[in-house]
């Protein structure tokens, strides 16, 4: 099973203009202090602030402390600075994060941009055809998931051949229905084409542009983006490795990854191990089909050493919500 990682939004905005996407000018700042200094640098009358974490909806989310939202349009450097020092140490919960929250150790300063329309746009990997997908919507600023809830039409997908790459047509294609003009599909065509690239050259199974803006100037500009990494390809990314921010991530899995277990967290009770990744889902659908709750999706591999299990062991019984084992191995000589 392969799993992959987000990152930060800084982080995705860092590589996204390396592939030639345009995206406000800003910075990360670690301290009230920090933020202010960025926003005084940035020649504009207006900021926005954004709390970094690894979890959507941020906008609707609130501190532990009762601070609402973690992303703040504010007119003065002084503000900047105000917000961050709420936003910095605190948890932020969204309907991503659970009840606990993720704590802030950073926030994003950047520029606001006049915006004219809200685009989604995305490149993913469709699992079901093994194929690249190109995925756009007139309806950005919402989860896509809603759009597709809703107004199913409102979203145009473009699977992508993996030997031909994206076409041409298909980026016009798209352009065209996200309602740019015939005579204006020059830069979103570049952007689109610009997105793949990345997509392709550092192994992600995801780039998604959320929202995608159009200015009042005419300019096209990601205003937030998230990028998902397969990890079975970051053997050849050391630099996207290099990003990954241990606080954001389940401690569960992080014990996980230090014993090459593949494991993911869930919110149930029944620890599951499981030796095969089929099987494995196999059980928790059984499980999850007689009642019960899996606390984990756990394939520990058909050649698992002493340690491994050993270490498996520990993972499931140092996890508060788990009451009870379950063991599902086929032992074959």
């Amino acid at each position: 099973v392969s799993q992959s990682r987000y990152y930060h939004e800084y982080q995705a905005r860092d590589l996204l203009s390396s592939a030639g996407v345009a995206v406000p000018r800003g910075a990360v700042a670690r301290t009230p202090e920090e933020a202010e200094s960025i926003a005084r640098s940035l020649p504009c009358n207006s900021f926005v602030v954004k709390a970094q974490v690894h979890a959507g909806g941020r906008g609707k989310g609130t501190f532990k402390d009762g601070f609402k939202s973690g992303v703040h349009l504010v007119k003065t450097p002084a503000q900047v600075r105000d917000v961050a020092a709420r936003m910095l140490g605190n948890q932020l919960i969204t309907h991503q994060t659970g009840p606990e929250g993720k704590p802030v150790h950073a926030v994003l300063v950047a520029e606001s941009t006049e915006i004219a329309r809200e685009l989604y746009l995305a490149i993913a990997l469709d699992r079901a055809s093994s194929h690249p997908v190109l995925v756009a919507s007139r309806e950005g600023g919402v989860e896509i998931e809603t759009v597709a809830e809703k107004n199913p039409a409102a979203i145009l997908r473009e699977q992508i051949h993996p030997g031909l790459g994206l076409q041409p047509y298909q980026a016009r294609k798209a352009s065209i229905f996200l309602g740019f003009p015939s005579t204006g599909l020059r830069a979103p065509c570049r952007l689109i084409h610009a997105v793949y690239r990345l997509f392709l050259e550092r192994d992600c199974s995801q780039v998604e542009i959320n929202p995608l803006a159009v200015t009042k100037g005419g300019d096209v500009v990601a205003l937030d983006a998230k990028l998902n990494f397969d990890d079975n390809a970051l053997f050849r990314h050391k630099e996207i490795e290099a990003l990954r921010d241990a606080a954001q991530e389940d401690p569960r899995d992080l014990a996980a990854a230090e014993h090459h277990l593949n494991y993911i967290g869930l919110d149930g009770d029944i620890g599951c191990m499981v030796n095969g990744a089929g099987l494995a889902m196999a059980t928790m659908d059984l499980l999850q089909a007689a009642g019960g709750r899996p606390a984990n999706f756990l394939d520990v591999g058909g050649g698992a050493s002493e340690q491994m299990i050993t270490a498996a062991f520990k993972l499931l019984q140092g996890d508060p919500r788990v009451r009870v084992i379950f063991i599902n191995s086929i032992v074959t000589g």
